[in-house]
């Protein structure tokens, strides 16, 4: 597929590709230039205060790891082998 640079540095994404993809306006990517390429990776953004309590559950989930009170499995067959005897 080809597009082409226009005015103030903007290009068109194919119809198709952001079909495909499920893009919508608005939506943000982050330019990489890697070697003469260039790559589009579409990005979320999420709010600060999110990303803070997100770290904070990782933090307590770690810990409950580390403690024994929440169970690491090796393989989603165990997991799932865990949550059916819990079902019961």
């Amino acid at each position: 597929m080809l597009t082409e640079l226009r005015k103030k540095s903007q290009i068109t994404i194919p119809k198709d590709v952001v079909k495909r993809m499920g893009l919508k306006e608005g939506d943000q990517f982050e330019i990489v230039e890697q070697g003469g390429v260039i790559h589009l990776v579409p990005v979320a953004i999420y709010p600060k205060r999110y990303v803070e309590e997100l770290k904070e559950e990782m933090e307590t989930l770690k810990s409950d790891i580390q403690s024994g009170k929440k169970a690491v499995f090796d393989n989603v067959d165990d997991l799932f082998a865990q949550l059916d005897k819990d079902e019961r």
